[in-house]
């Protein structure tokens, strides 16, 4: 959902049947292309903001960023992916977290860890950040209906790294799915007690209460509910 610091940056996938391993270092030409993606995104995201998704052309990014047409297609396949680039570091956010966690403790509760360290942070994707930048970007992709339908997408790759750091049996994507989804229902109803004019601060206390009871359902189940 909703990115670090000033602005949503925003994530890796996981080898098929196997939990994520760690990140090895860039070479050069990757930081380059890493470079790339994310100045042209950048350039994007400005004018998206300011203008409105829809009424920006993929013409006119291409020239923003000095690059042609084709270029820009060759590292962003669709226009909705130049506004959701930054979420990009997030997408096996979840699987790397369950694949780093110590041996002593369980993929829900290194879940529920990184979760709430979020929210300590204000991370931006936990919908817990008043950052005006931050704030401008999240109205731009909620009030846009073909990026809140191409964030789908990623949410699935986001469900399907996660299944797979934890085994990728039927249980395993069952649990992945309700993770993510209650991952991105939290994150959305913080952004938008923010956007209704409360500050990050006074959000906090309400986001903890709430991501407390989202893990205990998760770990125990709905019960009778």
């Amino acid at each position: 959902m909703v990115m670090s610091g000033e602005t949503p940056e925003p994530p890796a996938t996981a080898s098929e049947h196997a939990a994520p391993a760690p990140h090895a270092p860039m070479s050069l030409r990757e930081r380059k292309k890493q470079l790339t993606y994310q100045a042209i995104s950048d350039a994007a995201i400005a004018m998206f903001v300011e203008r409105g998704f829809d009424k920006v052309s993929v013409a006119e990014i291409a020239a923003a960023a000095d690059i042609s047409k084709p270029t820009l297609f060759r590292y962003f396949p669709a226009k909705e992916d130049l506004a959701l680039h930054r979420f990009a570091d997030h997408e096996d956010e979840s699987a790397r977290v369950v694949a780093a966690r110590a041996d002593d403790e369980s993929p829900l509760d290194a879940l529920r860890r990184n979760y709430l360290d979020g929210l300590e942070r204000r991370d931006p994707v936990t919908g817990l950040c008043d950052v005006p930048q931050v704030l401008a970007y999240q109205r731009m992709l909620y009030g846009t209906p073909s990026l809140v339908a191409r964030m789908y997408t990623y949410q699935g790759r986001s469900e399907a790294a996660l299944a797979r750091a934890l085994g990728d049996r039927v249980r395993d994507r069952l649990a992945a799915g309700q993770i993510i989804a209650v991952l991105r229902i939290l994150a959305l109803e913080n952004w938008r007690r923010i956007e209704a004019g409360e500050s990050a601060d006074q959000v906090y206390d309400g986001a903890v209460e709430a991501a407390e009871l989202a893990f205990v359902q998760l770990r125990s189940g709905l019960g009778a509910q």
